[in-house]
């Protein structure tokens, strides 16, 4: 019978190291010496008969064979992770804590229907709800930190249910420069504009997803920063229709006549991180979820008046 000469716990050590960026930071991390983590490093390299690591100056880097090695590891780690929370829920009837990732373009309006029907059902389980963006809301998903998630994308391996549709489409204050424009608005002309655009909620975000060519742009945390900062007159940002459709109905703010495109339509997807270690809770808060889906294009806002 074949018997490990290595332990998750080395594997755990070698993965802090390096996403730390070196042994003080991972001690400090892992509330463990520096001595024990050298050590430990250091007898993983020997039982494996690998260099992992090379030190250079008084940084250490992954070796070609240790970087094949600590992405091989990270999946085992992973699966044992998912194995104990497995074992919680088999014991648990039902969870004491469910955690909702939400990014920030699903519908609030249709989400607080869900969570008026949920609560009565709940059985006290505490219930987080947290506003993720971009590869913020991908990491939701692909390191399994959430129970639900509600996301534009289904990274790749994962499965999904769509759960709603709607259009992002470009706006700005009607004295702008461009929408003063007759034409439709050339893409190239944007480039010359002050962009706003919505900061990614990852700790590593990686800028692969939507309109990002202008030469000078605003990073802000929440829609509706963007909507006052447009309706003072600075800036264009592309945003879901639904969230801007009082300001265009009241004129203040219009939507800009893109050549090539001016929306873009987008599908929104319940994902479930760790299906097979779905509690009942999370079961029946997704299943209100889909209940309450709508997959038509939608510009609702709390009054349900669609944009002009």
């Amino acid at each position: 019978m074949y018997r490990p000469k290595t332990t998750l716990e080395q594997w755990r050590i070698l993965q802090a190291v390096v996403d730390c960026g070196g042994y003080a930071h991972a001690a400090a991390k892992l509330n463990k010496s520096q001595s024990s983590l050298n050590h430990a490093v250091a007898k993983l390299q020997n039982q494996l008969g690998v260099n992992l690591l090379e030190v250079r100056g008084r940084k250490a880097y992954l070796t070609e064979a240790g970087e094949v090695m600590l992405r091989r590891s990270r999946h085992l780690t992973q699966n044992v992770q998912e194995l104990e929370i497995l074992a919680d829920s088999i014991n648990q009837d039902w969870e004491p804590e469910i955690t909702l990732a939400v990014d920030l373009v699903y519908p609030k309006a249709l989400l607080y229907p869900v969570l008026r029907d949920f609560h009565p059902q709940s059985r006290g389980s505490r219930l987080r709800i947290l506003d993720t963006v971009l590869t913020g809301t991908e990491e939701a998903i692909t390191q399994g930190w959430a129970d639900i998630v509600l996301s534009p994308n289904v990274p790749k391996g994962f499965l999904g249910e769509p759960i709603a549709e709607m259009q992002f489409i470009i706006v700005c204050h009607p004295q702008h420069p461009l929408a003063q424009m007759t034409a439709p608005v050339d893409p190239n002309e944007l480039m010359h504009h002050l962009q706003l655009v919505i900061k990614d909620t990852s700790q590593t975000p990686n800028e692969k997803q939507g309109w990002l060519k202008s030469e000078q742009r605003w990073t802000v945390s929440q829609f509706d920063t963007a909507i006052d900062l447009m309706t003072q007159g600075t800036g264009f940002c592309w945003l879901p229709e639904h969230t801007v459709c009082d300001e265009i109905n009241q004129q203040k703010l219009v939507k800009l006549d893109l050549k090539g495109s001016s929306f873009r339509k987008l599908v929104l997807w319940l994902v479930h991180p760790r299906p097979d270690s779905l509690g009942p809770g999370s079961q029946l808060l997704s299943d209100y979820l889909l209940a309450h889906r709508q997959l038509k294009h939608t510009t609702l806002n709390t009054e349900e008046e669609p944009c002009k």
